[in-house]
């Protein structure tokens, strides 16, 4: 149907053109809303995406094991035999 600006125009005038337009707008929207709360996600959880820049978790020292080992002995967590294979194994 011919309007008064000619055919394929809306009520807006905008007509197919602006149409698409909005579309794509609309689809940039969402997207750049998708990628921020994925960044806000990485940020809040520590994840930067990259598997270098991941530290490794800190190694506690033989001495460290012995003496928590020597605690947890002490306040009757694990038995003597434990506590010596503990030992044992750490090398203390």
């Amino acid at each position: 149907m011919m309007g008064p600006y000619g055919w394929g125009y809306d009520m807006m005038g905008g007509g197919w053109f602006g149409g698409l337009l909005m579309l794509l707008f609309s689809v940039l929207v969402i997207a750049g809303v998708v990628l921020l709360v994925i960044w806000a996600v990485r940020q809040s959880t520590g994840q930067t995406g990259s598997h270098e820049s991941q530290s490794a978790p800190p190694q506690t020292s033989s001495d460290e094991a012995v003496a928590i080992a020597r605690k947890r002995l002490a306040a009757g967590e694990i038995t003597k035999e434990q506590y010596e294979d503990l030992i044992r194994v750490l090398g203390g």
